[in-house]
């Protein structure tokens, strides 16, 4: 057992530690959570939602410590204010729609009878969370989960070990029934053993594909059901009648904010070659304009990557397409804070790209975007198609049906149009291929949370 340790980007050196629990703490925390629950699953719904709005009020009251913390922990700039926006968007949906998304399912009825099924929460659901949007990934699952009638067991990433305390901190704050909700810090092999043990009933993890696999193999066996948020790859075509003003503000946008460590941010770009030449200027004008540099200085735009390990990945991603005849479009000296060895990485835009170089074919997660020339949809199409991953793709583009007619054949989650690196609370954030199983958000989020329970009644003759 090891301590969880947070190196910061900014600087290199140990911002936080926090032991691994001992065996009592775990075993404590998992005997508390399955008391608590029993008792939470008789609460009415409406009443479990307030609860998570005192969450909600709690949390939002901490978000000026928060901010500077996410900045020392992952590196993203404060002068984009956090996650908070996207928490109380999504915190808000879900207490406003559990009653509909969890409502008995009634058929139509026979005489003598009553018959419906009701929506019974799992029980116990722990939650693996990542570093990249460390409180919205989380609000995904835990609030929907405990409105369901479940308790939450959250363990959250090294590089971002405080986020789990500070949602520990709003859940005791708004009077949460004791161990409903609880912050644990286990390592990799603790984990995989509380997963091995039967005693969870629903795992929501999001991370790697590597990691995914880890913990399919860790509950084989179990039953237990899985929601699973992995790679991506997510690409953007602007056909030939985009707004290409549009399209280059919001694709330069969806690709490099929060470095491109975002789960649903633009790594591949195709663009009808009507555009192409222009817009791979117009994107180069835009990206040359951010600012590289300590995430704490409200000047900087563009903050370090997470980890000098990610930013490692980048590095050689975008040396060896370069090497293979990539052109790489920025000038890495006009961000002075870019030096290798470190977690700082200045913004790229490679044209001469294809899908021999791994730029284009595997996960990035960082400050890199390739753009290819294509002559129409189906070649788009076919290019967009072309990837192990499935999060969500977007098209830019006038023509409404056109987008919708394209997204039913392209292989991804979620599409969109003349939008990209978003989720909305209403609808499903799901994946296919190597991006994962499973659904949150959404009514259908909800039903990923509980278990349908059928009623039969016959009345006495």
């Amino acid at each position: 057992m090891t301590d969880q340790i947070c190196i910061s980007p900014i600087d290199g050196t140990e911002f936080a530690r926090r032991p691994v629990a001992s065996p009592a703490e775990i075993e404590a925390a998992i005997s508390g959570a399955k008391r608590a629950q029993a008792e939470w699953a008789s609460v009415p719904i409406a009443e479990r939602g307030a609860k998570m709005l005192d969450f909600l009020r709690e949390l939002l009251a901490l978000n000026q410590q928060i901010v500077p913390e996410l900045a020392q922990q992952m590196g993203r700039p404060v002068r984009y204010g956090g996650e908070m926006r996207g928490v109380d968007e999504r915190v808000r949906w879900c207490v406003e729609t559990a009653e509909a998304s969890l409502a008995d399912v009634v058929p139509p009825q026979t005489q003598g009878f009553k018959r419906f099924i009701r929506r019974a929460p799992l029980g116990t659901v722990y939650v693996i969370a990542p570093w990249n949007y460390p409180f919205l990934t989380v609000v995904n699952s835990i609030v929907p989960a405990l409105i369901a009638g479940n308790s939450v067991l959250l363990k959250h990433a090294a590089q971002t070990i405080l986020v789990g305390e500070r949602f520990q901190q709003a859940m005791d704050k708004a009077d949460l029934p004791k161990g409903l909700f609880a912050n644990i810090v286990l390592d990799h092999e603790q984990s995989g053993r509380m997963i091995s043990s039967g005693v969870i009933d629903h795992i929501n993890f999001t991370g790697s594909v590597a990691g995914g696999r880890a913990v399919e193999r860790d509950a084989a066996g179990t039953f237990a059901s899985l929601g699973l948020e992995l790679g991506g790859k997510d690409p953007a075509y602007v056909r030939e009648d985009a707004d290409l003003d549009f399209a280059i503000e919001n694709l330069v946008d969806g690709a490099f904010f929060n470095s491109g460590q975002c789960c649903c941010g633009i790594e591949r770009v195709y663009v009808h070659e009507s555009h192409y030449d222009r817009f791979v200027e117009g994107a180069v004008e835009l990206t040359s304009k951010y600012v590289l540099g300590n995430p704490l200085d409200d000047a900087t735009t563009l903050g370090p990557m997470a980890n000098r390990r990610f930013a490692d990945v980048v590095r050689a991603q975008t040396a060896e397409a370069i090497a293979a005849g990539a052109k790489a479009h920025l000038d890495r000296q006009a961000f002075a804070a870019d030096k290798e060895g470190t977690a700082y990485l200045a913004p790229q835009i490679l044209t001469n790209v294809d899908h021999t170089m791994r730029v284009m074919t595997e996960e990035s997660f960082g400050p890199v975007v390739g753009i290819m020339k294509v002559s129409s949809d189906e070649e788009a199409l076919k290019l967009m198609n072309d990837s192990v991953y499935g999060l969500t793709a977007s098209i830019w583009t006038k023509d409404v049906a056109a987008a919708e007619a394209l997204g039913d054949r392209i292989e991804t989650g979620t599409v969109f149009m003349n939008r990209c690196d978003y989720l909305d609370p209403a609808l499903a954030w799901t994946g296919v291929k190597d991006t994962g199983r499973g659904a949150s958000l959404s009514e259908i989020g909800f039903h990923q949370l509980t278990r349908p329970k059928s009623f039969h009644l016959r009345e006495a003759s």
